[in-house]
């Protein structure tokens, strides 16, 4: 099930918001969305189910010694190595298990064999969870949850539980226990829901439907496609991934909203940034915060010699390619940030700060642009394909009937696209409610404006949805 689905939109959440004003607690209310989770993730497959209860076990038994042992350093320490090398083995088998047997049957010619492992929905994600937990109760920043039920829903809630935003326990154990939603928050929930949902359903769809026409998976159909076709393809699959997280992050966050919980931001507007280092501070933030708060630091950071502040980048950026998926054009990908920041630090950063601010930007617009071609094709073949067709090496022209069809029926559509990435709509947005504010006192028609467009992105959005069979999610996979 995923957000930007009929069933979800028009029965799912509904039943959900509606069974939750009815319940008459804080427990209830709580029980409530935990029987709705787990009827959400069961939904791709019961069993992964099982393995999710099982690792938040994993984690609720460890931070329980871990709190135990306060006392005692050593044993703390070894229920803190106990939970989270569990935890992570699990994540290891499931997820490069088979990329690890592939990589050694084709140096050693065995196993004879490879397993084919189906890759759990989420468990990237909540693995990360439960691991910030485990070891957030080491280091007594936050009380270990005596209610194995409580750490389930946190892990386990169907806002967040598949694709994020990542969640760290201390951010919202209060409200998980205690919480209140008022009618501006409501509202703002439904507004940042909605507008997920739209940027999902009508843009970001748009955005793969054109990409997925211009850059076919096999690397024989690539090299026929034209110069022109690639790099419209290419942009139109890095607005699609950016429109595309951003807006599952938006609608977790206002569905957080609607219940009272209050979950980090997760992007901002990183097409706007002006150095790597800047796209990496506005993407996927959360995922970024985690590497630097349990992987960065505890290496030395950067308070060490120069030459270990570079093993420690090195072993965040390894980390992070292979986080998003077991295949090497992902390990490259890191790696290709890792050089780039590198020279930020050596000298380059320097350099983006004496020029004007437009150059910094069409720079990181450049490497951004590039490091997608890298992400997208787990083919490593297709990387030079690409590449080599981008600058017409392949025989391939500059363009034929076919993209230019496209281009002509989507330029208006492309253009929007563009300006839905940086700040524009909410700028405007901001501005007009200022002006309001020192032209009336009423607020009336302000909320009656924001109903209007609610209403409006829902039905487009169901429009974009009825009869479209195409509704792919690229995080999911990670």
């Amino acid at each position: 099930m995923v957000f930007s689905s009929l069933f979800f939109i028009l029965f799912f959440l509904p039943l959900n918001l509606f069974f939750y004003c009815l319940m008459p607690n804080i427990k209830a209310k709580n029980v409530e969305m935990l029987i709705f989770s787990l009827i959400f993730y069961s939904w791709g497959g019961p069993k992964y189910l099982l393995l999710l209860m099982g690792m938040v076990g994993i984690a609720w038994f460890s931070a329980l010694r871990i709190q135990q042992y306060k006392r005692n350093k050593k044993k703390r320490m070894q229920w803190l190595t106990a939970g989270c090398v569990g935890l992570a083995a699990i994540l290891g088998i499931f997820k490069y298990l088979t990329f690890f047997l592939s990589n050694v049957q084709a140096l050693i010619h065995v196993p004879s064999v490879v397993p084919q492992i189906v890759l759990p929905i989420g468990i990237s994600f909540y693995t990360f969870q439960l691991l910030s937990y485990v070891v957030d109760v080491y280091r007594g920043e936050v009380e270990a949850q005596k209610k194995y039920w409580m750490l389930l829903l946190y892990a386990g809630l169907f806002h967040q539980c598949i694709a994020g935003p990542i969640v760290r326990y201390e951010y919202v154990a209060k409200e998980l226990e205690n919480r209140s939603a008022r009618l501006p928050s409501i509202g703002s929930g439904i507004r940042r829901f909605f507008v997920g949902l739209a940027k999902k359903a009508v843009l970001a769809n748009s955005c793969a439907s054109i990409a997925d026409s211009l850059l076919p998976a096999s690397a024989q159909e690539l090299a026929g496609i034209p110069a022109a076709g690639l790099w419209v393809g290419m942009l139109m699959y890095m607005l699609q991934i950016y429109l595309d997280f951003s807006a599952y992050s938006d609608m977790a966050i206002g569905m957080g909203q609607m219940i009272g919980l209050h979950y980090e931001e997760n992007f901002n507007y990183p097409y706007m940034a002006v150095s790597i280092k800047d796209f990496w501070r506005r993407w996927h933030i959360t995922l970024s915060t985690f590497f630097r708060d349990y992987v960065y630091i505890p290496l030395g950071g950067s308070r060490c010699s120069k030459l270990k502040n570079v093993r420690n980048l090195f072993v965040v950026w390894l980390l992070t390619g292979f986080w998003h998926g077991a295949s090497w054009n992902y390990v490259l990908w890191g790696l290709y940030f890792f050089v780039f920041l590198l020279m930020e630090r050596a000298f380059l950063g320097k350099l983006l700060e004496k020029i004007p601010s437009i150059f910094g930007h069409i720079y990181a617009l450049i490497v951004v642009f590039f490091g997608w071609i890298l992400f997208r094709s787990e083919n490593m073949g297709n990387i030079f394909v690409i590449l080599k067709g981008m600058l017409g090496k392949n025989g391939n022209g500059f363009m034929n009937i076919h993209t230019e069809i496209i281009l002509k029926n989507n330029l208006f559509f492309m253009i929007f696209a563009v300006l839905a990435c940086t700040p524009l709509f909410k700028a405007g947005r901001e501005a007009l409610l200022l002006w309001h504010s020192r032209r009336s006192r009423l607020a009336y028609p302000v909320y009656v404006g924001q109903v209007v467009l609610m209403v409006f992105l829902w039905g487009l959005s169901v429009l974009a949805l009825v009869g479209n069979s195409y509704n792919p999610f690229l995080y999911f996979q990670f």
